[in-house]
This record gives structure tokens, C-alpha cells and sequence, in this order.
């Protein structure tokens, strides 16, 4: 087994830098018997790596082979099977159990005592060991004959070392001295003895020679240790003295801690109260502003705003930890409660007091609109101010509130200061004043609208107010009699005229004046011209009216805004003290100020609301009135209403003036559909008399009359668009209509209906330039062109009726295949026949019949529109060119015949020039 070992060592593990501990020689158990090698392994080098080698001998040989090799750390238990009887048989447990029986009993147990001490060295004790004698483990030198194979116990491990290089030279140096070393080892072992014992007498020589040195050597120690203690005894006298002065020095030193720590607490405690007293002392002077300042002086003013922020400031400070269980601090915000709680008081019944007075000094002398107008504008003896207001409402304005402005904002910081510490007393304020100033502005916008309405409506015999309606047509007048919703007349004629409306020019500005003057020049006046005026006059008034609101309300929202101090942020939060627990203060949450802007935003909304509550109902009045009125001044309003709201969005798109006057647009735009959708009834229900021709009718001039009209109003205005959506709606139905007319008509010929009304609308839109109408001008040219051509023809056959007739049968002669030279043949189409026809178309009776179709022409077509001379010349022009196809005709089918017309086309256009100028 020792020959074998060394084989394996020598040319398995060696290479490896390993080294073989232990070896047994095994079988698995169960199988054919196939020898082979267990080998418990260490490696040379750190960290060392302990290993379970299986190793077979080669079939073909007599080396060695590595098979397999498991780490020791990866094997959890080994089974010796029968710790009492002698068995060869033992398990061991790696990733999977293997079995295996030993040639004897002896290797065995060597092999599980290598293992088990180098569980003991490198494994701590992890590897569990099953079935295994006590003993056996206990035991620390092995059997003889397998002690070379366990390789010595745990130190004969750790003290193994090989030969390093010069050890073997020496070595070999040695033997070669020696050359009978190898072949006689006694020889040399006896030699190597002999000089062994030699070397043992000269060193005991050596020590007896020496013992002199020896005594020497002690008696020098003797006076060293000597030494050593008089040394020792200095060092102690030496630290008990150093003990005394370290004593001393702990002493002065705790007292100098102590002194510093007295000299930092002075520090602090002086630090903190002037903390304390630089924000929490309120100076004298402030105190008695807050319970004694003049509130109606500008300095006294100041001099309280200056002690409001200093008192803010102290109540707002963020106290140190501690601060509030001291009694100063306690006492101190329980005064400055009361000062505040006082000036708040002082200031809310001071601002009321102002409040009061200011609503008394605007409204005690305020007169009355009916009042004014019956006492012819005279004024209360004694009171200037009576006067100021009958003048701003015979003037068409608002009384410019700018004073009462001007005298509030004096106190908008102190309205800051109460805001952020008496929310209550703040918000009943804000309620006074809108409750004083929305009875105020209730009155002067009541008395502004009537002095309106009365304008508009101009002098009334009512007593009551019911304002009289504007001098107009007849059948106008019944109209403003009846409800709103009766717009139009009976006979669907839109009020105006078409001769004074040609006399309209427009004031065209850039400036913002320009546009709130008047969109009609009044020109000279004449009694056709009550429309213009009219509108005119109303036109004027609603942009007075809009003119007065809208710096009136964006004056009062500023100054909401500058004096309850809203829509921006809020500062400084302030310090709340609860008076129940001795004045602790504490600062509102967060949250509660997250939404500040938009809720404020709101207040500023809900507080005009409330005040100008009653703008958006007069102004639907008035509206309601103007379209009463004449429901064309839905136009004026509607142009006037959208700038005044485009303005309004641009200073700001959510403020009282832009959602009102957007409310009331709204209505305006309302009726200007109502006024589209009457005019669109008007022409279904318009009746034509059967007595007398048509003409032009009524709902195409009233067209005519809308769009000059809405032309002059909507002069780069904003809301073109609307009017473009009215015309295409009106223009249908004016051609839907005008057909309908045509069709029923029974005194005026069809074509002749069409004619002259498409005529009137091609005019009207050629003249205008409608750009979204240009579809319909080409359309209206296109039925005016056709009806006109189809007119002509059908009354040129009168006059030559049965030489039409005869060329008629002989075009349809040719059109059977009748050669032309061969038609004069034919008994009906003969050349004594187309002679007869002739002779009874003389020049004279052609000039008759000419002068009967002017005459029969002039019935049938309108003054108005002036087309008799227009379709006399395209009667003049189709006569003609019938004239040249009947000779052509008389050429071709009667070649030679000679047969020519009585009268020539020189004689033609003799006859219709001297008809028209006879007529």
C-alpha cells in the first residue's frame, strides 16, 4: 500500500501541487467487483483545499488515472455502517450517496480517521459522522500498519514541509562524502553516531568552560534587578505626585466647563429675549394709533396703517420652542388680541360710517328722469348737486363715481390688514358696501335706461312711461302697438326706403370714438328720410348707452379689486391666538389658502353681480324695445354688442363686463335671427294682385334695402360672418319666392316676372360687391339673360305670325328630306303662296304690329326697373336676325324667284327707332 501511495503521489497529485493524506482501496458495494482508489487530498498552496479523489488503474498498463474528485466541503455525512462490529461497508453523502466497500476493515477506519480530523481542521465540524466507535475518533495514533498511510496526526499535517533546494544540495553534498551512505547505510548511520557524540562533549566542554561567565552574568543581573527596584520606587513617588496634580487639574477644569456652560446660557437667554423684544414689542406710538388714530385724516390714515403692519408683524412672528409657556410672551399676544379686536372694531364702524355717507351724499339729491323731464330741467333751490345729476341724464351718462374711489382706496391697506386678521369683520364689510352700492347703482342704472328709452322713443304723452313708438309708416305704427314678436308688416315690406338709403355714408375711423359714433350719416332730411333718422337716432343712443356701462363697471370692478384686495396672493399668513388658553398661536393650514386666486376671482364675480344685478335686465329691456321698434335695429345692436364684447374679452376675458355683455349678445344675436327668419316669412306670405302687373316685388326690394344696410353696419365689424349666414338664407328664399310669384302670376307674363326681379337682384349685388353672394349675382345674371331671351321670342311671333308659320312648315319640309330648290314645288310652300304671305306683311302693317308689340311690352314691364328700352333692343336684334334667316330661307329654297320682303332691314331699324322715341 506504501509502494502504491507513493506512486500516486508521485504521478497524480505532485503535478497537481497536491498532497496525499490518506488512501483505501475500494469497490462499489452491489457490483462487479472494480477496484479503485479513495484518496483524501490536501493542496500545498493557501487557501488549501481539501478533496476526495477516486483514482483507477488503467486496463492497458500499470499507471494511474484521475477519474473523478468530489470537495470535502460538499460532503454532508459519512455512514460507517456498525459502529460495534467489524464491517467493511461505509457510505458517503456528497450531492448523491455512494456506497462502497473497503478490502479491510482497518483501511476503513483509517480513512474515516483522516477524514475526520480534517473536518476537525478545515471544516469546523460540518461533515456529520454515522455509525462511527467513539473511540475510533478519539484514538490520535492509528494502527502501525496504516499510520504511514493516515500520514501522522493533525501537527505531523501542518509540520510537514519538502526539501527546498539548498537542503537538497546539502543533502547531497553530504552522501557524496559518504558514497557507502547508500550501499551501506549502517556503515554510515554508525558514523553519522560517532560524530553526533563528539559534538555532544565538546558542547558540554563548552557549557563547563563558561560557568564563570556564568556567575558573572547573574551577579550583573542581581544589580540590574536591584536597580530596577530603587527605579520603580522613584516612579511611584513620581505618580503620586502627578496624581495630586492631575486631581487638581480635574478640579479646574470642571469649573471652567461650568463657566462656559453659565456663559452659553447667558448668551441664549439674552439672544432669546431680544428675540422677544425685537418682535413682540409694540412701541407706543403704534399702540395709541390703533386705539386713538384719526381714520379720516391722510396722516392719521398712515399712521394706522403703519401700527396695523407692526401689530401684523408681532402677531405673526414664529415663536421658538418654549416661548408660549412663558408668562411675558402669553401676556403680550393677549394684547395685542385686544388692540387688534379694538381697531378692528374702530375701523369696521368707521368704514361703514364712510360708506353710509357716501351712498347718502350721491343719492339725496338724485332727481328722477320722469321728475326732470316734467320740471323742464330746473334744479332744487339750495343743492348744486341736483343740478350735476339732471345734467348727466340729460346728457345720456352715468355719474362718475371716481370720488368715492378715490377717498375708499385710502384705506385699501387697512382692508388688507383686516382681511388677514378679521375675516368676519372683512366680509361684513364687503357686504355693506355691495349692499349700499348695488341700491345705488340700482337707481342711477334705472334712471339711465328710462332716460334712454325716452330718447329713443322721443316726447310721450304717456304719464307712465310707456314709451311712444317712432314716427313711421302707417303700417308701422299698428306694428309697434302689438307684441314684440311682431316684427314685420302685413304686406312684408321691411320698413326704410331704397331712394333715402342710397343717401347713407358711413363715418369710417380706426379710433375707438369713430366706432361709437354714428354708422349713418343724417344728410339733408326729408320726410322719406324718418327711417334713416330713426336708426340713426337709435344707433347713437345704444352706443352711448354701451359707451357709459362699460367704463362704469370695468371703474367699479378695479377698484373691488384694489380695495378688498383680491385676485392676487395672500401674504404673510397670520398668527391666530386663542384667547380661551392663554394666547397660543398657531397658523392656518396650508390648504386653505391653495385655490386663493380663483376663489377670489369668484368673490370679485359674485360682489359685481350683486351690484350691477340689474344691467343685463335693462339692457334686454331696451333691446327688447329697439327691435320693437324696428326690428332692423337688430343689426345696429348686434354690431355695437359684439365690438363692445371683443373689447371687453381683450382687457379680460372673465370679468363682469365680458360675461355680461357675452349674456346679452347672446339675446341680440337672437333677435337678429328672428328678424332674418321674419323677413324669410314675410316673402312665403306675400300676396300679388291680379289686377295690376307685379313689377319688382316687395321682398326684393326689401332685400335691396337689408343689404345696403347691413353693408353700411357691418363695415369691418367683427361678426361678419353672421350677416354672410343671413344672406345666404335670404338670398334663397328671395329666389325660391321670386320663381313662386312668377308661377302664380296671371296679369304679368312669367318670363317677364323673372326678369325684371333677377335683373333688380343682379344689380343690387353687383352694385354692393357681396363677396359670399357671388354665386348668386352669376346665378341671378344667368335666369335674368335666360328669361329675357325667352321673352323676346315668344313676343316677336305676333307681328309676323303667319310668315312664321309659313317658313316653320318649310324648315320642316327640309327636315323630312325635301331638298331645299325642290320645296317651292311642294302646293302648301309655293312661290304663289310665300307671295300671298308676304303681301300681307306690308311695311306699314309691320310698323303697326311693331308699335302694338311696344305698347303690349310697355304693360307688361315696370317703371322701375327701366328694361323697356333694353328689351326693345334685343327685340330689335332678334326681329333682325328672323329676318335674315327668312331670306336666307327664300334664297336657297326659291333661287330665281325674285320673291324679296317689302321692307328691308334698313326699314327694321327705321321703325323700332322711331317707335321708341314716339313713345
Amino acid at each position: 500500500m506504501t509502494a502504491i501511495k507513493h506512486a500516486l503521489q508521485r504521478d497524480i497529485f505532485t503535478p497537481n501541487d497536491e498532497r496525499l493524506l490518506s488512501i483505501v482501496n475500494v469497490c462499489k458495494a452491489g457490483k462487479k467487483k472494480k477496484n479503485c482508489f479513495l484518496c483524501a487530498t490536501v493542496t500545498t498552496e493557501r487557501p488549501v483545499q481539501v478533496k476526495v479523489v477516486k483514482v483507477k488503474k488503467s486496463d492497458k498498463g500499470d499507471f494511474y488515472k484521475r477519474q473523478m474528485a468530489w470537495e470535502l466541503r460538499d460532503l454532508t455525512e459519512v455512514d460507517a455502517k456498525d459502529a460495534n462490529k467489524e464491517n467493511p461497508e461505509f457510505d458517503l453523502h456528497f450531492e448523491k450517496v455512494y456506497r462502497w466497500v473497503a478490502s479491510s476493515t482497518a483501511e476503513k477506519n483509517s480513512f474515516i480517521c483522516c477524514i475526520w480530523k480534517l473536518n476537525q481542521r478545515y471544516l469546523r465540524k460540518k461533515v456529520e459522522f454515522v455509525n462511527v466507535s467513539a473511540q475510533l475518533l478519539e484514538e490520535s495514533v492509528p494502527s502501525s500498519e496504516n499510520q504511514s498511510v493516515a500520514g501522522g496526526d493533525e501537527d505531523a499535517l501542518d509540520d510537514y514541509q519538502e526539501l527546498n533546494t539548498r537542503e537538497e544540495q546539502d543533502i547531497e553534498g553530504m552522501m557524496e562524502v559518504c558514497e557507502y551512505a547508500i550501499s551501506n547505510a549502517e556503515a554510515f548511520a554508525e558514523k553519522l553516531s560517532k560524530e553526533l557524540q563528539v559534538l555532544d562533549g565538546a558542547n558540554i566542554q563548552s557549557i563547563m568552560a563558561s560557568e564563570k561567565q556564568v556567575n558573572i552574568l547573574m551577579q550583573l543581573l542581581d544589580e540590574a534587578l536591584t536597580e530596577v527596584d530603587t527605579i520603580e520606587g522613584k516612579l511611584s513617588s513620581y505618580e503620586e505626585m502627578l496624581q495630586s496634580v492631575k486631581d487638581q487639574m480635574d478640579q479646574i477644569s470642571q469649573s471652567n466647563r461650568l463657566i462656559q456652560i453659565s456663559n452659553s446660557n447667558n448668551d441664549k437667554l439674552l439672544d432669546e429675549i431680544q428675540f422677544l423684544v425685537n418682535h413682540m414689542d409694540l412701541s407706543r406710538g403704534h399702540i395709541r394709533a390703533l386705539q386713538e388714530g384719526d381714520l379720516s385724516s391722510p396722516k392719521g390714515i398712515e399712521a394706522c396703517i403703519n401700527a396695523s403692519e407692526a401689530l401684523l408683524q408681532c402677531m405673526s412672528v414664529a415663536l421658538r420652542p418654549g416661548h408660549d409657556k412663558l408668562a411675558a410672551v402669553k401676556q403680550q399676544q393677549m394684547l395685542f388680541c385686544e388692540l387688534r379686536d379694538a381697531f378692528a372694531r374702530r375701523l369696521t364702524n368707521h368704514l361703514n360710517n364712510v360708506f353710509v355717507h357716501q351712498f347718502n351724499h350721491f343719492s339725496h339729491f338724485k332727481m328722477t328722469i320722469p321728475q326732470f323731464y316734467r320740471s323742464s330741467c330746473l334744479s332744487l333751490p339750495g343743492h348744486d348737486q341736483s343740478s350735476t345729476l339732471s345734467q348727466h341724464t340729460a346728457d345720456l351718462t352715468l355719474p362718475k363715481h371716481s370720488p368715492l374711489h378715490r377717498d375708499l382706496l385710502r384705506y385699501a391697506k387697512l382692508m388688507e390688514w383686516l382681511k388677514n386678521t378679521q375675516r368676519e369683520k372683512y366680509d361684513g364689510l364687503s357686504r355693506t358696501y355691495v349692499d349700499y352700492m348695488s341700491r345705488l347703482y340700482e337707481r342711477e342704472i334705472k334712471d339711465f335706461f328710462e332716460g334712454a328709452k325716452i330718447k329713443m322713443a322721443g316726447t310721450t304723452k304717456e304719464p307712465k312711461g310707456k314709451f311712444a313708438t317712432l314716427p313711421r309708416k302707417e303700417n308701422a305704427l299698428k306694428q309697434e302697438t302689438e307684441s314684440v314678436a311682431g316684427l314685420h308688416g302685413s304686406s312684408g315690406k321691411l320698413t326704410g326706403s331704397t331712394s333715402s338709403l342710397n343717401k347713407l355714408a358711413v363715418q369710417g375711423s380706426s379710433s375707438r370714438r369713430s366706432q361709437s359714433s354714428s354708422l349713418l350719416d343724417m344728410g339733408n332730411m326729408s320726410a322719406s328720410d324718418l327711417d334713416v333718422a330713426d336708426r340713426t337716432k337709435f344707433d347713437k343712443i345704444f352706443e352711448q348707452v354701451l359707451s357709459e356701462l362699460e367704463p362704469l363697471c370695468l371703474a367699479e370692478q378695479d377698484f373691488i379689486i384694489k380695495f378688498f384686495k383680491l385676485q392676487q396672493q395672500v401674504p404673510l399668513a397670520q398668527a391666530e391666538v386663542d384667547d380661551t388658553d392663554g394666547g397660543t398661536s398657531s397658523r392656518p393650514p396650508a390648504n386653505e389658502h391653495r385655490h386663493s386666486i380663483s376663489s377670489e376671482r369668484d368673490m370679485v364675480r359674485f360682489m359685481m353681480n350683486k351690484i350691477f344685478q340689474s344691467i343685463e335686465t335693462e339692457l334686454n329691456s331696451l333691446i327688447a324695445l329697439g327691435d320693437k321698434m324696428d326690428s332692423f335695429h337688430s343689426l345696429y345692436m348686434l354690431v355695437k354688442m359684439s365690438h363692445h364684447v371683443w373689447t371687453a374679452e381683450n382687457v379680460d376675458p372673465a370679468s363682469y363686463l365680458s360675461t355680461t355683455l357675452g349674456n346679452v349678445l347672446v339675446t341680440v344675436k337672437r333677435n337678429f335671427d328672428k328678424c332674418i327668419q321674419g323677413q324669410i316669412r314675410a316673402m312665403e306670405e306675400v300676396k300679388i294682385s291680379k289686377k295690376s302687373k307685379v313689377g319688382i316685388l316687395a321682398f326684393v326690394t326689401s332685400f335691396e334695402e337689408f343689404a345696403e344696410l347691413a353693408e353700411t353696419i357691418f363695415r369691418n365689424a367683427e361678426r361678419r360672418g353672421d350677416l354672410d349666414k343671413a344672406y345666404s338664407k335670404l338670398i334663397r328664399a328671395v329666389f325660391f319666392n321670386v320663381e313662386k310669384v312668377a308661377n302664380e302670376s296671371q296679369k304679368t307674363p312669367r318670363d317677364v316676372v323673372m326678369m325684371e326681379n333677377f335683373h333688380h337682384i343682379f344689380s343690387t349685388l353687383s352694385r354692393l360687391k357681396i363677396s359670399c353672394l357671388e354665386s348668386e349675382r352669376r346665378e341671378a345674371k344667368h335666369k335674368y339673360t335666360e328669361h329675357l331671351q325667352a321673352y323676346v321670342i315668344t313676343s316677336l311671333g305676333q307681328p309676323l305670325e303667319k310668315l312664321n308659320h309659313f317658313f316653320e312648315g318649310v324648315e320642316a319640309r327640309v327636315a323630312q328630306g325635301v331638298r331645299e330648290e325642290e320645296v317651292s314645288y311642294q302646293l302648301a310652300f309655293s312661290k304663289q303662296e310665300l307671295r300671298k304671305v308676304i303681301k300681307e306683311y306690308p311695311g306699314k302693317e309691320v310698323k303697326k304690329g311693331l308699335d302694338n308689340l311696344y305698347k303690349k311690352v310697355d304693360k307688361h314691364l315696370c317703371e322701375e326697373e327701366s328694361l323697356l328700352q333694353v328689351v326693345w333692343h334685343s327685340m330689335q336684334d332678334e326681329f333682325i336676325r328672323q329676318y335674315k334667316h327668312f331670306e336666307g330661307l327664300i334664297g336657297r329654297c326659291y333661287p330665281g324667284s325674285g320673291i324679296t320682303m317689302d321692307f328691308t332691314i334698313q326699314d327694321m331699324l327705321e321703325y323700332f327707332s322711331s317707335i321708341a322715341q314716339s313713345h
